[in-house]
């Protein structure tokens, strides 16, 4: 067992930040985020020419020592002797979080393991930005990153993905994309709802939003340009968990009071009736609660 006082300094060992980059927008970059990168002693980056230009445009004249998925294994226990010896690192990805579809889990498990500090810090993340603006349930969401090369593999994913009741989140690059989507189509159908979300928080931010056919026709004459974030809607279809399809056609306010009357807490009722509808769980809120006020007043 291990507990961790993040800002216990009592030490003699050194800190690793894990500081989120700017995924596009440089102003997207904290004040803290800043201030650590100066701070610290070394900087462990994914592309230290890419995060260069990102120093050079806040003056931070902190060091850079190259962390990336191929050199992994070599530098872990570099990085670890020079945490243990009391220098301080930040590491960084090209942007977004570092560890999320970007090298970094390895050496945060790493650095647990030697009892070391791991201190993240909050920033910009592509899939969360482009799930509050993309209208589809945003809670729960399942997050899934990039899919793999190959066709099979990708067609049993997407199939795995699809009964998702949650929205899921993908990344993909344009050269993919209109692939991707098709295959997407010709797993679940042309009538999944979809957002396409592309070069987030830039000046070209663009949110295509439709079903899977729909968006696949829009791409017929359009060219896929920057890297998109994919938002698949969750399914509706409930035989997918063995729910009793006769309940999916209660009204609302019925629907979450026999989910209360099985013993489900009223607010997880709510939620877990927006996500099988996919409405808005406020939405929810309001028709059962405005319903069964009526109810009482009689």
């Amino acid at each position: 067992m291990y507990v961790q006082k993040s800002f216990n300094q009592t030490d003699n060992q050194g800190t690793l930040y894990l500081v989120p980059t700017p995924i596009g927008n440089l102003e997207d970059m904290t004040f803290r985020a800043i201030k650590t990168l100066k701070a610290v002693d070394l900087i462990a980056a994914e592309d230290t020419r890419h995060t260069q230009q990102l120093l050079n445009y806040f003056e931070i004249k902190t060091h850079q020592i190259s962390f990336h998925e191929h050199n992994t294994q070599e530098r872990i226990p570099e990085l670890l002797a020079k945490l243990a010896s009391g220098l301080n690192i930040a590491q960084v990805s090209d942007a977004g979080m570092p560890s999320i579809s970007d090298p970094g889990s390895e050496l945060v498990q790493a650095a647990i393991a030697h009892a070391i500090k791991v201190v993240p810090l909050p920033g910009a993340n592509a899939g969360l930005t482009a799930l509050i603006a993309s209208g589809l349930v945003p809670q729960p969401f399942y997050f899934y990153g990039f899919l793999g090369r190959k066709k099979n593999d990708q067609k049993k994913i997407i199939s795995d993905l699809g009964q998702h009741h949650e929205t899921v989140i993908l990344y993909e690059s344009p050269y993919r994309i209109r692939k991707t989507l098709k295959l997407m189509a010709e797993v679940l159908g042309t009538s999944r709802q979809v957002v396409l979300a592309r070069e987030v928080t830039k000046r070209y931010e663009e949110f295509v939003n439709g079903t899977l056919g729909e968006v696949i026709e829009w791409f017929a004459e359009h060219e896929p340009r920057g890297e998109f974030v994919l938002l698949l809607g969750g399914s509706t279809d409930e035989a997918t968990t063995g729910t009793n399809t006769d309940e999916v056609k209660l009204p609302i306010d019925e629907k979450v009071q026999l989910l209360i009357d099985e013993g489900m807490k009223p607010n997880l009722a709510i939620k877990t009736v927006a996500n099988e509808r996919q409405l808005r769980k406020q939405d929810v809120y309001n028709i059962f609660h405005k319903l069964n006020d009526r109810g009482t007043d009689k």
